[in-house]
């Protein structure tokens, strides 16, 4: 999927572990862990909006947009191609 989902990296920042954050937004554990991963089809901008509030951030330092290339070249190590690497 394309958006990335930087839950974890805001917990880290923020020395929160998932239990808090769940019991703090009003969400389970389970359902944050969803969100967390990825797996996530949607998400509540009440949601999105209490996770923001908890961790005292942005929703773009929780979601981001990248392209299929982006998710494969970080997975091998590889740059991700940037609009002029791949223009003819």
């Amino acid at each position: 999927m394309p958006i990335a989902v930087d839950i974890d990296v805001m917990l880290a920042k923020r020395k929160m572990s998932v239990g808090e954050l769940a019991e703090r937004v009003g969400i389970t554990p389970a359902n944050l862990a969803v969100l967390k991963n990825g797996r996530a089809k949607a998400v509540r901008f009440s949601t999105l909006a209490a996770l923001c509030e908890v961790l005292e951030c942005q929703p773009g330092d929780l979601l981001r947009w990248e392209t299929d290339g982006a998710k494969d070249g970080a997975k091998d190590g590889a740059p991700a191609p940037t609009p002029e690497s791949t223009m003819p």
